[in-house]
């Protein structure tokens, strides 16, 4: 399952939908236009006065009448998907709220809340996601979960009371990548789409419905003897809406059910290949059906995001001719071949305590050797550029053990800093602060009079433990913090902003770290904010992006090589993957602010021409057959712009076999 590849396929996918969707329109207008030629030929006649020419009997095609229907019917339709789509443009928050969640506070006292957080946090970083923020939903006593959200960078997780108080560590770390799963696939923006869509034709039989309901009012009102023809008007108009926007839901809900439950099948593999422990997803599944609430979802607005869920929100034994996922047996066949058919009964609570906690920490997998390798500052380690590739959007297990490694390594204080709005700008200013004591008292000058004085307090104290942390765990640090910078608010995070530059420009010049730092810090919170658009695909050709191609690639291999042979080799390596030659650019020609504007073009390729560049671009720094911690950042830097979810780069111990997954 390849992460480009599924990246495409969910473009494709969204395409198509916009395709149905305007040929639903199409027919819908023309059905509507049906109705209301009807209703004004063949029954509002009876409204006329005796011996009136009634113009509407005379032929079915009346291009006034359906120029007005058509118009009036597009514009209901099309500003409705537009009034929802904008109402969810703020992404997954929207749609946590919209479903009565709760922002789980990462400082909870909660241990169920706690060890969800713990498993979400090792999830984002060993698949190189942004950590998303959690919402919980206190009033939904059954099992289930969803992702929403635009992009990796807005997304959030939400999960059902049920989920955190009946599922054991393993069962919650599957489900977790099975929604990391729809998160790295692309599925959410397209769930996003059909949320929009839908609402356009459903407002439809609202409006019939609202007319139907007017008649009794409208013939009070109206009286005498024609008021049995308006009355007839309006029930023909009313119930032609009702059912024109009844079927059309019909269709969309169709549409909306069919794409969904392919995509279960997808992200169930992909969990089981994430976690490598098929009896964890298989577990949750089993307690599903194992428990009267199974993993039905009591809110109103169940409905309208259904497709997004881990299991059906009606429950798991209703009619699948609409279901939004396949039969819950079908699911745990395809994971565990064994599974009979019989769930569990009386599924029981899971007691979670501080010493169950305790007892799950010391119960992991200790990764193997190869991974402390990467801890020290100057370390390098052996890299196989096709296996950065294909971990992209499915790390493995490996990786999940070696995030929960370093979020170990990492001191309480700098964790627990990282966590809450004033402390997480602490941490990202104390990141950013030079080693040398001169240049740093610079920065620190530049910055206290312009942050609030707890932050300031928090940089100082936070500083001198930043300095003990190893190299590969800094930018992993960063991405803890952005569920405690996104509960900014605006006027916050354009100060907190302004700092960071402030903070980056007070050493007169910008290194690889800082840039780095920088590059996440926008990619994932300008658009959260309203400061930027998610970036379009504008590019389809890779000749197109060349020269934004040649700078990167020379870029990478001045940061790796010192010798000017070695650097064309690693240059011609890069080159190599894309079938292009090519000159090496001199190193004055690579600063930052070149790389930069390299990179922004970059992203806009199609997801198919980036898996190319990445893959140029891990050969690069591979053709030495190792990496350095100096060409990781780079890397990430890379992957950070393109908007690519790169996983730590590590040399992976050897997975076990899973039975029945390939």
């Amino acid at each position: 399952m390849d992460f480009f590849e599924q990246q495409d396929l969910a473009r494709r996918r969204t395409g198509r939908l916009v395709w149905y969707f305007a040929l639903a329109v199409v027919g819908i207008v023309v059905a509507v236009y049906l109705v209301a030629w009807f209703a004004l030929a063949m029954v509002g006649g009876y409204a006329q006065e005796p011996g009136a020419v009634n113009p509407y009997a005379d032929s079915p095609w009346q291009p006034e009448l359906f120029l007005m229907v058509a118009l009036g019917t597009l514009g209901v339709i099309l500003l409705s998907s537009l009034y929802k789509t904008v109402q969810l443009s703020a992404g997954g928050e929207a749609v946590a709220l919209m479903m009565g969640g709760r922002l789980i506070d990462s400082m909870t006292s909660d241990l169920t809340e706690r060890r969800l957080l713990n498993v979400v946090e090792e999830m984002a970083l060993a698949s190189g996601t942004p950590v998303p923020p959690v919402y919980v939903m206190d009033q939904e006593p059954s099992i289930n979960a969803f992702a929403a959200g635009r992009e990796p960078s807005d997304a959030v997780i939400g999960v059902s009371r049920g989920c955190l108080e009946y599922l054991d560590r393993d069962e919650l770390q599957g489900v977790m990548a099975h929604e990391f799963s729809h998160i790295l696939n692309g599925d959410m923006r397209l769930n996003l789409r059909l949320i929009g869509i839908l609402h356009g034709i459903l407002v439809l039989a609202i409006i019939g419905w609202f007319v139907l309901r007017s008649m009794p009012f409208s013939g009070r009102s109206r009286g005498g003897k024609n008021s049995g023809g308006a009355i007839a008007v309006i029930l023909v108009v009313g119930v032609g809406l009702l059912v024109v926007g009844s079927i059309g839901l019909l269709f969309g809900k169709l549409i909306k059910s069919a794409v969904s439950r392919q995509r279960e099948y997808l992200a169930d593999a992909s969990a089981v290949q994430f976690t490598r422990l098929p009896d964890g997803i298989a577990g949750a599944l089993k307690k599903i059906g194992g428990r009267p609430e199974t993993s039905k979802i009591e809110s109103p607005h169940a409905e309208e995001i259904s497709h997004m869920f881990f299991s059906s929100a009606f429950g798991s034994f209703g009619s699948q001719l609409f279901a939004t996922h396949p039969p819950l047996a079908d699911r745990i066949k395809r994971i565990d071949p064994s599974f009979q058919g019989e769930f569990p009964a009386g599924v029981k609570p899971v007691e979670v305590t501080a010493a169950s906690l305790e007892a799950e920490k010391k119960a992991k997998p200790k990764p193997g050797r190869p991974f402390g390798a990467m801890l020290p500052h100057r370390a390098a380690t052996p890299i196989d550029p096709t296996g950065v590739l294909g971990q992209v959007g499915m790390p493995g297990m490996d990786k999940i053990l070696y995030a929960a490694m370093l979020l170990e390594s990492m001191p309480q204080s700098l964790r627990d800093a990282a966590h809450e709005p004033y402390g997480a700008r602490a941490v990202i200013y104390a990141l950013l602060l030079d080693r040398d004591p001169a240049m740093r008292t610079r920065q620190l000058e530049a910055l206290r009079p312009k942050t609030e004085e707890l932050s300031y307090r928090e940089t100082e104290r936070l500083a001198p433990l930043m300095d003990q942390l190893s190299g590969p765990a800094r930018l992993p640090l960063v991405e803890t913090t952005f569920p405690a910078l996104k509960k900014l608010s605006l006027e916050q995070y354009r100060r907190f902003r302004e700092n960071v530059e402030r903070v980056i420009r007070a050493d007169d010049k910008v290194d690889l770290l800082e840039y780095t730092v920088h590059t996440m810090l926008l990619r994932n919170l300008d658009v959260h904010f309203g400061l930027a658009k998610p970036t379009a695909v504008r590019h389809q050709r890779l000749d197109e992006l060349l020269p934004s191609l040649i700078r990167v690639l020379s870029t990478l291999a001045h940061g790796g090589q010192s010798d000017e042979a070695e650097v064309r080799f690693a240059f011609d390596k890069g080159m190599s993957q894309v079938e292009r030659t090519g000159s090496v650019l001199g190193k004055a020609d690579c600063s930052l602010a070149r790389l930069d504007a390299a990179l922004k073009t970059l992203a806009e390729a199609s997801p198919t021409l980036k898996r190319q560049i990445l893959g140029a671009c891990a050969a690069c720094v591979a053709a030495d057959g190792k990496v350095t911690p100096r060409e990781t950042e780079l890397l990430h830097a890379v992957a950070a712009n393109l908007g690519v979810p790169i996983p730590p780069i590590v040399t992976p111990a050897p997975a076990p076999a899973v039975p029945g997954v390939s």
